[in-house]
């Protein structure tokens, strides 16, 4: 995929900015997709009879699907742009959100999660790739951790709004609901995204699919994509996997908490992860010193899951998630490193493949952990206690992996 920057744009329809808030209401509604898990999970369990490990695979199957798509979403964005790409999966998530509400057993709701993931999958793609193309290279750490958290929004409509509808309602009508809104984000993209085109843009033929998938191989021989890759597949997957999937079933059985409780709890955190990105954006230390805040961080945030498998106490658990909520934020260093850690030429692969590790590795971790909790329940041990542990075992390793593996010859080091 190919990436520039394009400080000076030429006459457009619609302001930039305009245009990625449009294209952002779409991430906005993938975030709410992929955590919408911990809301219906209960319902899901009394309709269905479905196990933990039965709902991590539920929600880690979006993640796999949405991940297997970047490949594929990004070569179609380089041949045919990002408003076709965007306009031509998002009906797939309208169709698989429906398909949700209407599903009469557990394999057709599999088969949603599946639609969902794939009309989702260039959502945030489709925004990097925009800052990457059209706004100065020097603010795209900031601009970047802007789209991370307004994709939060989606956040908070898992937490107390969908929670008060899903306990009035049932888990059909949240899904029924978030249908209606993908199709309006569609209609919004329709409406305002028109591609300005990068002045001065070489012009050069198109690749074909083989030398497109070929390139993307390529990445694989660099050294130094290993540690992106490890720890793009564990800190955002951790975050991913608490909010998504565990906490609503977490503060219920260990605590007490009711459904709406838990998503006020959810509503507070993803409230504070609209901030975290942005924060850290500009906070960005620079290419010398970004990967050791990002091993840093990553290493902080192991040690506050092995606090809350540890701690039995309400306010404890609660706290340490909205501190995870600020923390996760240093997510928006890793895509700046990974901008920074590659030619222009493979740039936009790099971001691509990113992106496809981080939701591979929530699809992963999510679906491991319910299998670590199926585990643990079958031995007398509480569940939640053993996936904690597992994510901050997960995350401490990738940290490690990145620390050590070697760094991109293009930072100097």
């Amino acid at each position: 995929m190919t990436v520039s920057a394009s400080p000076h744009p030429p006459t457009r329809t619609h302001p930039l900015w305009l245009m990625l808030l449009a294209l952002l209401s779409g991430f906005a509604l993938s975030q709410a997709y992929r955590t919408v898990t911990a809301i219906v999970a209960q319902g899901l369990r009394e309709d269905f009879g479905l196990s933990v490990q039965a709902l991590g695979s539920f929600a880690g199957l979006f993640g796999l699907s949405f991940g297997v798509a970047q490949l594929l979403m990004g070569i179609t964005m380089d041949r045919y742009g990002l408003r076709r790409t965007v306009l031509a999966a998002a009906p797939l998530s309208v169709a698989g959100a429906a398909l949700s509400a209407l599903a009469p057993s557990h394999g057709w709701l599999m088969l949603g999660q599946v639609l969902i993931g794939v009309g989702c999958s260039p959502a945030f793609l489709a925004c990097t790739v925009f800052i990457s193309r059209h706004f100065p290279s020097e603010r795209f750490a900031f601009y970047s951790g802007l789209s991370l958290g307004m994709g939060g929004l989606g956040l908070m409509l898992t937490g107390t709004p969908l929670a008060w509808v899903v306990q009035h309602w049932g888990w059909r009508t949240g899904f029924g609901i978030l249908a209606a809104m993908s199709v309006l984000s569609w209609l919004i993209v329709f409406a305002l995204v028109h591609e300005p085109a990068l002045p001065n843009a070489p012009q050069q033929p198109q690749e074909g699919w083989g030398e497109s998938l070929r390139g993307l191989a390529t990445l694989f021989t660099l050294p130094h994509t290993w540690g992106i890759l490890v720890l793009g597949m564990s800190a955002y997957a951790a975050f991913l996997s608490l909010r998504g999937l565990w906490l609503a079933p977490l503060l219920m059985d260990r605590f007490g908490f009711s459904l709406v409780d838990s998503g006020n709890v959810a509503l507070v955190l993803s409230l504070i992860s609209l901030f975290a990105p942005g924060t850290f954006g500009r906070m960005d230390p620079g290419p010398q010193r970004r990967r050791a805040w990002i091993a840093n961080f990553s290493l902080l945030m192991a040690a506050m899951f092995v606090a809350m498998a540890v701690l039995q106490h309400a306010g404890a658990t609660v706290a340490l998630m909205m501190v995870l909520g600020l923390l996760w934020g240093f997510n928006v260093l890793q895509y700046t490193d990974v901008r920074t850690s590659y030619p222009a030429a493979l740039t936009g692969r790099a971001l691509s493949l990113y992106t496809m590790s981080m939701f591979l590795g929530a699809a992963l971790m999510q679906s491991a952990t319910g299998s670590v909790a199926a585990w643990a329940t079958g031995f007398g041990t509480e569940p939640y206690r053993a996936v904690l542990l597992t994510i901050a075992a997960w995350v401490a390793l990738a940290s490690l992996a990145f620390r050590f593996l070697p760094a991109s010859p293009l930072l100097g080091r």
